[in-house]
């Protein structure tokens, strides 16, 4: 399972979890509905900032890379 589904599995007991404590309060059937969508698009966009692949940064991954060091010239300076 990915990290993804796996974040979302958790996100999605939290709001079950809410909307019956929301339920056992008395709190209207209307909000509890509009919390549940908010709380799922939270879900969804933390989800996938959290766990989308990231660039690789250059220079890593094993590519081979020619290290040139630069010296000034040597002699008499005038």
């Amino acid at each position: 399972m990915s990290s993804f589904a796996s974040y979302l599995i958790g996100f999605l007991i939290l709001i079950v979890g809410l909307a019956f404590a929301a339920y056992l309060l008395n709190i209207p059937t209307t909000w509890i509905v509009v919390g549940v969508i908010v709380l799922l698009g939270i879900g969804v966009l933390s989800a996938t900032s959290r766990t989308k692949m990231r660039d690789p940064t250059p220079g890593a991954g094993g590519t081979n890379t020619t290290v040139v060091e630069r010296r000034p010239p040597s002699g008499p300076t005038a």
